[in-house]
């Protein structure tokens, strides 16, 4: 078993080699295949190039090389284009703390009946006199570049769900094309997750409206693993057991506590009376999180020192949904 392999169960190895075509044997070929198309691009910066780093990239697309390179090029090419995402990007910056103290995204502690990690979002909580969407899909980000650490999740993958209950129309209203946009590459063409379901719950028919409107910017992979289940949790829980999901979703755990994936960054220095000032360290991160080592996750931000960057017009953009 070489050192890539070193934290996975037999059984995780099968499943790897089963549904990801991941071969022991062949590993560190494959990933100086991918390692050798960078020369094909010098117009972007690859900050990070080292077996752990490319195998993630490997196993989000089934091993095939050049789709691997194709989305480890855009990983990258992503923070290039919107240095201002980046130039501040850990746990203490003060708009990625706010939303993860307001539950964006929520992480379930135990995964679903197939081991995907579980990120919820309550829409509804999107106080946007506190939190910019920028910060909110800023936070998802880091959360999953925290999740991504852990070989498992890398190979299970994720299952997010969206809970649009009492989501107001003039909270929809600010969901402009250009930031669902920002959304979508960032989240499917820009990293490195398998993400295994997208489920709708409780949407009022302007969340339908929105999602005809961005459904051509969605792969035809990502449009099949949406789900629209309105108010019938029980079409929720034959994709996700009820034994995996908490009260607010009818199932049988204890309701989600909001702050608990901030106390998990945050670590002994959460607390939610003051701001957060203190230098990002993940060592606590992985203890909880079963990532990699704590200078792996550190690099894993990919933070771009830029110097003084200005703030882009993304969300003062038309919106999606007029508001008469």
């Amino acid at each position: 078993m070489n050192h890539l392999h070193s934290s996975l169960s037999s059984e995780m190895m099968e499943k790897a080699r089963l549904e990801l075509n991941e071969n022991p044997d062949t590993l560190h070929q494959d990933i100086q295949q991918v390692r050798d198309m960078i020369v094909t691009r010098p117009d972007i910066g690859f900050l990070r190039t080292d077996d752990d780093f490319i195998l993630r990239f490997l196993r989000a697309r089934k091993f095939d090389q050049l789709e691997t390179f194709r989305l480890l090029a855009q990983y990258f090419q992503f923070r290039q284009q919107n240095l201002d995402m980046f130039q501040s990007f850990k746990v203490d910056d003060l708009g990625i703390k706010r939303a993860l103290m307001d539950g964006f995204p929520g992480v379930l502690e135990s995964p679903d009946q197939h081991g995907r990690k579980i990120l919820i979002l309550f829409a509804s909580n999107w106080d946007q006199s506190r939190n910019s969407f920028i910060d909110i899909l800023r936070a998802i980000l880091l959360s999953l570049e925290v999740l991504i650490e852990n070989p498992e999740l890398q190979i299970n993958g994720f299952i997010l769900i969206i809970d649009w209950s009492n989501f107001s129309f003039k909270q929809a209203s600010k969901l402009t094309p250009n930031i669902l946009k920002l959304a979508i590459e960032g989240l499917q063409d820009s990293f490195p997750a398998r993400f295994g379901g997208i489920h709708f719950v409780n949407q009022p028919w302007y969340i339908h409206a929105m999602y005809t409107i961005i459904k051509p910017f969605l792969k035809d992979k990502t449009r099949k693993r949406i789900f629209l289940h309105g108010n019938n949790l029980n079409s929720l829980h034959q994709l996700i057991q009820p034994e995996c999901l908490p009260s607010e979703f009818g199932g049988t755990l204890p309701p989600y506590d909001m702050g608990m994936w901030a106390r998990t960054l945050l670590g002994p220095d959460y607390n939610d009376e003051t701001e957060y000032t203190l230098t990002y360290d993940a060592l606590h991160v992985r203890e909880n999180c079963g990532g990699g080592d704590k200078d792996m996750m550190k690099r894993s931000q990919s933070t771009v020192d830029t110097g003084t960057l200005r703030q882009t017009d993304r969300e003062s953009s038309t919106p999606l949904l007029a508001l008469d």
